[in-house]
């Protein structure tokens, strides 16, 4: 007997009261098929508009889908293929039809299991590959606790986001067939979870492929940190790390430093800072961030020791590029891993390939006006990949690999 083809079914919609929003959702799902399709794996996303009634909502979807595992969480937006929901009650939900042994989730009374290093390749001990993330911006070891996770996975590679909510934090997590070693407190909020990490870690059987986008444009060239103490940068490539600054602005330093500062702070105010650890790339192909990039703001300068101070803490031995944000940046990145991911999903280079569903994690600082119009970054996406299902959130922090990012977007894509 062949396995059932890799479906995706997604639907969304608005509406102040949960239960209708609910309602209008289902109403979709259900015309799909989505009864019938033998549903393993389920996302749930809603705005913080409809974060009291996320208990009601996880409960609705598991009455009408007792056998789906669920994951999600509350953006400062919600979003779907082709469409933007912000400022406004909205809720997006996707499920598919991967085989239920292929994925596992995780969360606080369930933890993922690290797999030990040493296990033999042949080992029957199932192997996270990769996982998908949702967390607690209110969590102060949240960067430990990504790095943790990423070490229980055999690439070492996460993708998610931190939930938005300004008053409730809250992301989803719930595997109906899992028995829990202590039950919740309050059968009400069973699945529902405020602090820490959840999420799905899939094995290597789900092919999956996913892209960072910065949003970012580099104005100078990658540069060795060669001097630096804590958050402040004092020499690149053996320079004044100040001056380089200035050269990459276009700043002239032989003027006064009256002069200079006129015409620089202006500049370095929508300046931002691209840093790798060291050991790792900067830049692909000279041009674009790769994912092992974090984008940090620039928070102030040292005159008196030509020193840069960026909002992370730097050691020498990082790679370092001053970049800039803005409209025309953002619109080319996200075009460059649509495009990327388009490729790896080509028939006439992978035969049989077929991009089936996608996930996205956009910075809640990304939305709208940020790429020009309502829905704009949703229509580059879908104008790119096509109309596959695709379901999202708009986050306060990103995650890919094992860093924690802003202004960023984290693309993923299930497929054949």
């Amino acid at each position: 007997m062949t396995a059932d083809p890799l479906r995706f079914l997604h639907a969304h919609a608005t509406h102040p009261r949960p239960e209708l929003a609910l309602e209008l959702v289902w109403a979709q799902l259900a015309s799909q098929g989505a009864e019938q399709m033998g549903a393993t794996l389920g996302w749930c996303y809603l705005t913080e508009e409809l974060a009291d009634g996320a208990s009601a909502i996880l409960a609705g979807l598991r009455e009408r889908l007792p056998d789906v595992a669920w994951v999600g969480g509350v953006g400062a937006g919600v979003l779907a293929t082709g469409v933007e929901y912000i400022d406004e009650p909205a809720l997006a939900v996707m499920v598919c039809n991967l085989p239920a042994s292929s994925f596992q989730v995780f969360h606080g009374r369930q933890p993922l299991t690290a797999t030990h290093p040493m296990a033999s390749r042949d080992s029957t001990q199932w192997r996270a590959h990769t996982a998908m993330v949702h967390a607690d911006g209110h969590a102060t070891d949240l960067p430990e606790l990504i790095q943790e996770l990423a070490e229980r996975t055999e690439t070492g590679f996460l993708f998610g986001g931190v939930s938005a909510g300004q008053s409730q934090s809250l992301h989803l997590a719930l595997d109906p067939h899992a028995r829990l070693t202590t039950p919740p407190p309050d059968n009400r909020q069973a699945g529902i979870w405020q602090g820490g990490v959840s999420g799905v870690a899939f094995n290597s059987e789900v092919r999956l492929v996913t892209r960072v986008t910065q949003g970012c444009e580099p104005i100078g060239p990658r540069r060795q940190v060669t001097a630096a103490h804590r958050n402040v940068v004092y020499e690149l490539d053996g320079l004044p790390a100040l001056n380089c600054l200035l050269k990459d602005l276009g700043v002239p330093v032989t003027v006064s430093e009256s002069d200079w500062q006129r015409d620089a702070l202006p500049k370095v105010r929508a300046t931002l800072v691209g840093l790798s650890d060291e050991g790792h790339d900067l830049l692909s192909h000279g041009q674009h961030f790769t994912a092992d990039t974090r984008v940090r703001h620039l928070v102030g300068i040292d005159p008196s020791r030509y020193g840069v101070a960026i909002s992370d803490l730097v050691e020498s031995g990082m790679q370092l590029a001053f970049c800039q944000r803005h409209v025309a940046a953002a619109r080319k990145d996200l075009v460059r891993i649509c495009a990327e991911i388009r490729e790896e999903f080509d028939p006439t280079e992978h035969p049989g390939s077929r991009a089936t569903g996608a996930v996205y994690v956009s910075c809640a600082g990304r939305g709208g006006p940020h790429f020009g119009a309502p829905n704009a970054e949703m229509e580059i996406i879908a104008h790119a990949l096509g109309d596959i299902p695709l379901v999202g959130f708009f986050a306060s922090g990103e995650i890919a690999k094992h860093h924690l990012y802003g202004y960023t977007g984290v693309l993923t894509v299930f497929g054949g």
